[in-house]
């Protein structure tokens, strides 16, 4: 990509309440400017020896541009379910065809003063070779946990990412996953 404009900004997302009921339609730039909330998926992907993906973003993101992730997946379209919208983004982060459906573990509300949107959380095994999407990841590496949770306070990190990241590991501690 030559221009640096940021990706996706005039793509049209669902605007949701705190219950998470749709209340309307706005272009994806408009709804981050303003702070309205949205609907996004996170699919941990692990490949076939239990490694995470994990990626850089790349510099033309519209929220948190050049941060790291563990996390692929994306918004939530217009009309689509957070399950389609799960297996549609790890597919195209991911560069593969074929994976399986992701297995849903939680959802939860990501709020900062900044941003808004209710967020599923799903895990994958991803035995396929990546071919990552370039506009969206300029680097990975599959990590194990311990070389992730090393590289936490090393890294930035996507805050949305790293929130869900910490809630599924509180949810694993306690036995509810």
């Amino acid at each position: 990509m030559t221009d640096q404009q940021p990706l996706n900004a005039d793509e049209i997302l669902d605007v949701v309440d705190e219950n998470d009921q749709v209340v309307g339609q706005a272009p994806r730039g408009a709804a981050y400017a303003r702070r309205m909330r949205t609907r996004c998926a996170f699919v941990l992907a692990r490949d076939a020896e239990d490694r995470i993906f994990v990626h850089r973003r790349t510099p033309q993101k519209l929220v948190f541009p050049s941060h790291y992730d563990m996390f692929v997946g994306g918004v939530v379209g217009t009309g689509e379910s957070y399950d389609e919208a799960a297996l549609r983004e790890a597919e195209e982060e991911l560069g593969v065809r074929g994976l399986p459906r992701p297995e849903p573990l939680f959802k939860f509300l990501y709020e900062t003063p900044e941003h808004t949107w209710w967020s599923a959380v799903y895990q994958v095994r991803c035995t396929l070779p990546v071919a990552p999407q370039e506009a969206e990841i300029d680097w990975y590496a599959f990590l194990t946990e311990e070389e992730l949770t090393r590289e936490l306070g090393v890294r930035p990190w996507t805050p949305d990412g790293l929130a869900a990241y910490r809630e599924l590991l509180a949810r694993r501690e306690a036995g509810d996953l």
